[in-house]
């Protein structure tokens, strides 16, 4: 069993662990063989599912076999700061990209702070693109300073049949 400051330690570095984790899972693994789920959010859908969201359950299982490990097992204590730090990162992802972002639960919230700025136009620009190759900005909750409102140069667009992992 590991001090507190350790088990925070490690909820924090799950947590940072997990946007370059969906960094990766949605670069080369949504917008590659799981294509046929992802292409989904990439059009216009009605209703209140799309089938995107089954990698949210995807991902919910190591959370919450961590969670359950962690809590049952003292010397596995560490297992639920892991689960619990891939929880909080996919709470702060709901919030940011389902209802902030794409608004699929009405707020009328309307980002004023630069960097909410940033992540939601980075996130548009993302969905410029449709198609399973040619995209760019693949991160959740970080996005490069290119996409300041001031910064931001769109690419060049990618002929159909062409790789662009930019």
């Amino acid at each position: 069993m590991f001090p507190l400051w350790v088990n925070v330690l490690i909820f924090v570095g799950t947590f940072l662990f997990m946007e370059g984790f969906a960094w990766f899972v949605h670069k080369y693994v949504m917008h590659g063989f799981m294509w046929s789920w992802h292409k989904s959010h990439h059009a216009p859908y009605e209703g209140i599912f799309e089938k995107n969201d089954l990698f949210g359950l995807l991902f919910g299982v190591p959370a919450a076999v961590g969670l359950m490990i962690g809590l049952e097992h003292a010397s596995l204590r560490f297992l639920a700061w892991v689960g619990a730090g891939i929880t909080a990162y996919g709470i702060f992802y709901v919030l940011f990209h389902d209802v902030i972002v794409h608004q699929r639960i009405k707020t009328g919230f309307r980002a004023k702070n630069r960097y909410l700025r940033r992540l939601i136009r980075a996130h548009k620009v993302h969905h410029k693109c449709s198609e399973k190759v040619g995209g760019e900005a693949f991160g959740f909750l970080y996005a490069p300073r290119k996409y300041e409102a001031t910064a931001y140069k769109p690419k060049a667009p990618v002929r159909s049949g062409s790789r662009n992992d930019g």
